[in-house]
């Protein structure tokens, strides 16, 4: 089974070419979380996780939704991770909430996609993310062979600045840098709602036609990179920026 996070459409990418070749039933956890549905998963073994890097970790929304949830069946679990260039020391992570959920850890995988975290970095234009992907998709058209096979993914780096990383920074990023305070949609919004629908935790609400932020928020970006009129900003850190999302 596959289990997917995505915020602008890498994670889904890569699970459907995933299940293409191997025949695994997909599960957006997005829909999961968003209709807080916790209930018992039935699997047949297997678990492959695919979501995106969040400050070198997987998110923690996702993290703790698997915590939460009870894997019927579940004995192996496999992590795949995309990233705009690393995913840090994430593994250490992965390994621990499997042992937590008494699966068996099966490695983690790194697949560089497009950027899209415009709150901090710059997304790549269009012809760039074109190109990033060609790059990728080898890397992901190698998972389905080591998922039949029933082997464990390779060991990724694991060097003094992946542990800082993903050991100091992350809770940094979340405590110092996950706000809403500073998305703001301009006049170019025509109140249709997409950002409301998108947001897997139900954190933005339409009032008088314009969309406001609420305090629970995992700065996925889906709101921003997909607003049809580009009416959201993030202060003044996104402005001018591409917006990237893939579908």
């Amino acid at each position: 089974m596959i289990l997917y996070f995505t915020g602008t459409g890498n994670s889904r990418y890569i699970a459907h070419k995933i299940a293409s070749a191997t025949g695994e039933d997909i599960v957006s956890i997005n829909e999961k979380i968003k209709e807080k549905d916790k209930s018992s998963v039935k699997t047949d073994g297997r678990l492959i996780f695919i979501m995106p890097t969040y400050a070198w970790r997987i998110p923690k929304v996702v993290e703790n939704w698997i915590s939460e949830v009870d894997f019927h069946g579940a004995e192996k679990a496999w992590f795949v991770m995309n990233c705009g260039s690393e995913i840090g020391n994430a593994e250490k992570y992965n390994a621990r909430l499997c042992t937590d959920k008494n699966f068996a850890y099966m490695g983690t995988a790194q697949i560089v996609m497009p950027e899209n975290y415009i709150a901090m970095f710059d997304a790549p234009d269009k012809s760039e993310a074109k190109e990033i992907i060609a790059k990728a998709d080898p890397v992901i058209d190698s998972i389905p062979e080591i998922l039949k096979a029933g082997k464990s993914f390779p060991p990724p780096r694991n060097n003094m600045y992946d542990r800082f990383m993903s050991r100091i920074v992350n809770p940094l990023f979340y405590t110092f840098s996950v706000k809403t305070n500073a998305f703001k949609a301009d006049e170019k919004c025509v109140g249709c709602g997409r950002c409301v629908k998108l947001c897997p935790l139900n954190n933005i609400r339409l009032e008088n036609g314009r969309p406001i932020w609420g305090k629970d928020c995992t700065h996925c970006m889906a709101c921003i990179s997909y607003c049809p009129t580009k009416a959201i900003e993030y202060g003044k850190k996104s402005v001018g920026k591409p917006r990237y999302h893939l579908d």
